[in-house]
């Protein structure tokens, strides 16, 4: 079991930045690929980035264009989400997950734990 808890999230304007991290509470982190997700309003969720368990392979939604950066410091049991030039289209609650399957998992299904969540809210 592994338990994971998000932070960094809030109320920013547009063209912020805002940087999340989820901290896991496990002995095995480097055993886990680790994802951020989110979930709009009405809308489904979806993967933002994943990143491999050695942090050597990352992935992107098509929908960050670059804007933002997912990383890992396995020292510290954390995941980070560096998210710049936000839009009010970046406006959902974003999760942290970790997942036991190799590689790195594209698909919100594919993860097995899962954060609470934390809110990102960008005003026009």
């Amino acid at each position: 079991q592994v338990q994971l808890v998000e932070s960094g999230g809030g109320l920013v304007q547009v063209g912020d930045s805002l940087r999340l991290s989820c901290a896991a509470s496990t002995r095995t982190f480097s055993n886990y690929a680790m994802g951020w997700s989110r979930q709009p309003p009405g809308k489904e969720r979806e993967v933002v980035g994943a990143i491999s368990r050695s942090g050597s392979i990352r992935f992107y939604g098509d929908f960050v264009k670059g804007r933002f950066t997912i990383s890992r410091d396995n020292a510290k049991n954390t995941v980070y989400l560096q998210m710049n030039s936000l839009s009010p289209e970046d406006t959902a609650t974003y999760y942290c997950a970790a997942g036991t399957s190799p590689g790195v998992p594209r698909r919100a299904a594919e993860y097995d734990f899962w954060g609470q969540g934390t809110q990102v809210t960008v005003s026009s």
